[in-house]
This record gives C-alpha cells, sequence and structure tokens, in this order.
C-alpha cells in the first residue's frame, strides 16, 4: 500500500488583496524528507508555510497535509519562527517558552505537572538547552532562544516540522550547530522538514530536496536537478547562471542590468518579468 506524501500541493493559488503571491503550485514532498525552501525576499517562502498550518487558504487548487485536507492534523506539525528579540526584563523563563509548545493555545499557563515538566525537561536536554533552562528569556543569545523554540516545536512530538528563516540573525557557528541539530533530531524521529532559507549552501550536507521559490512559482527536486540554468530561467523568466565553486553554488542573472541580492556566498534575482509555466 502506498504511502501519502506529507504534503501535496495540485494547482495551488493564493491571492491576497488582489495580489497573486502563489501561482499553480503543484508538488509533494515525501514523509522524511528534509527540504530545503530556498527564495529570494518577497518570494511567498512565509507564505507557503503559513499555507501549510491553514493559516490562510488556497484562492483555488487544493492541499493535502498528512493525507488530510489542511488544517486538520495541524497538532501534528510543529512550527519554528525566526529567533525574536525579547525585552532582559521579560519575566519568562527558558523553560516556560518551551512550556508553551503544551498549552500555548490556553489562557494563561497551565498548571505544573510531574508528566508535563518531564516533558519538558526531556526536549530542554534534547536541544541542549537544560543549562539556561530557568534564564530569562531576554538574556539569551539568538542561537540560544533558537534552540527553545525547536524545543516548543517538538513537544507534541509532530510529524512535520517547518522552519521560517532560522538561521536569520544567526551567526555562521551558531547556524551551522541549528542545521546539525534539526538534521539529528529528523533523523531520529522521521520527521519531514521544511527549513525555509535564503541560502541553500549551509544546508546542502542536510537536504534531501530543495523546494525553489521565484514569483510566487515553485520547482521542487534534487538540488542537482533543480539548480540548473535552464530551470532557474524558467523560473525566474529571464537567463540565470549558475556557478558551483569550491563547493558552494552561486545563483547569478545574465543581465546586469536586474537588481541581486547576496547572501553569504549565494545571489538570488529579483525580477520584475512575469515566468513562464514549468
Amino acid at each position: 500500500m502506498s504511502v501519502e506524501p506529507a504534503i501535496a500541493m495540485d494547482q495551488v493559488d493564493v491571492v491576497l488583496s488582489g495580489h497573486t503571491i502563489l501561482r499553480a503550485l503543484d508538488f509533494s514532498i515525501a514523509r522524511g524528507a528534509f527540504v530545503g525552501v530556498i527564495g529570494p525576499n518577497g518570494a511567498g517562502k512565509t507564505t507557503l508555510i503559513r499555507l501549510i498550518l491553514g493559516l490562510i487558504h488556497p484562492s483555488s487548487g487544493t492541499i493535502r497535509v498528512l493525507g488530510m485536507p489542511v488544517g486538520k492534523g495541524r497538532r501534528r506539525i510543529g512550527y519554528v519562527p525566526q529567533s525574536f528579540a525579547a525585552d532582559p526584563d521579560l519575566p519568562l523563563r527558558a523553560k516556560d517558552l518551551v512550556g508553551l509548545g503544551l498549552d500555548g493555545e490556553r489562557w494563561g499557563f497551565a498548571l505544573p505537572s510531574r508528566s508535563r515538566q518531564q516533558r519538558i525537561q526531556e526536549m530542554l536536554d534534547r536541544v541542549g538547552a537544560s543549562a539556561y533552562a530557568n534564564e530569562p528569556v531576554g538574556t539569551l543569545s539568538g542561537g540560544e532562544r533558537q534552540r527553545l523554540l525547536i524545543a516548543q516545536a517538538l513537544l507534541t512530538n509532530p510529524d512535520i516540522l517547518l522552519l521560517d528563516e532560522p538561521l536569520s540573525n544567526l551567526d555562521i557557528r551558531s547556524g551551522r550547530e541549528i542545521i546539525e541539530l534539526v538534521d539529528e533530531i529528523a533523523r531520529e524521529r522521521q520527521v519531514t522538514v521544511l527549513f525555509v532559507a535564503h541560502d541553500m549552501n549551509p544546508l546542502l550536507a542536510v537536504m534531501n530536496e530543495v523546494l525553489y521559490l521565484a514569483q510566487g512559482r515553485a520547482v521542487v527536486g534534487s538540488v542537482d536537478d533543480v539548480v540548473q540554468p535552464e530551470v532557474l530561467s524558467r523560473l525566474y523568466g529571464q537567463p540565470v547562471d549558475v556557478l558551483r565553486v569550491h563547493g558552494r553554488i552561486l545563483v547569478i542573472a545574465s543581465d546586469s542590468v536586474v537588481p541581486f541580492t547576496h547572501f553569504e556566498g549565494v545571489a538570488h534575482g529579483q525580477p520584475s518579468s512575469p515566468s513562464p509555466h514549468l
């Protein structure tokens, strides 16, 4: 018997305030895959995450998550937002932040219980955050806070883990540690991972597939299949070159008039012309 994919989209469009944000998304993600979601600012990466979570609905097309209509299995999805800044005087300890993964949808905080505290402690141990469990969240580094958000997302034992640019504002070492941590946990628990990032290079050693977004369109597959000049040129709607240098990948526009923004060795174009059908 065939296993339903973790995520399946069939000709999905998203139109918000009269603007088409995502168009004709048609792909599936296998269970247990580690997928890097790559693309420039404004490509629709965060919209894609919100769509999978059921926070917004497609204007057309269908989505199935874990074999169910989107939104039905939301408790089986863990979500990790970008690391956040917090006031040092905020009366919220690290372990309290993690505990919101169990009861954050309720009014106020849940009463302590032995099983609840045990689950929180297990997650703190797993992400290497036990040493600062009682520290105020606002006094922690970006990497430490990101570990807490991962622990929070894992408390409900999700089948899918969505990470929305978790490397933002992290230094290279902290970013590498977060990637390694997510990869280890995903392998242990057979979790499907969608890891949103500007730069694919830090993810090359861990991701099975890349989901490349540009101008609201997407192409999914292995890095070798997707990150090719002809594929990305169709996606962007203009000539694109792909260079591979010392184990890193550089995506550049052939037309020097088009502005490109660089992210640690990778450049992503932001063209204005419509892209053709893929």
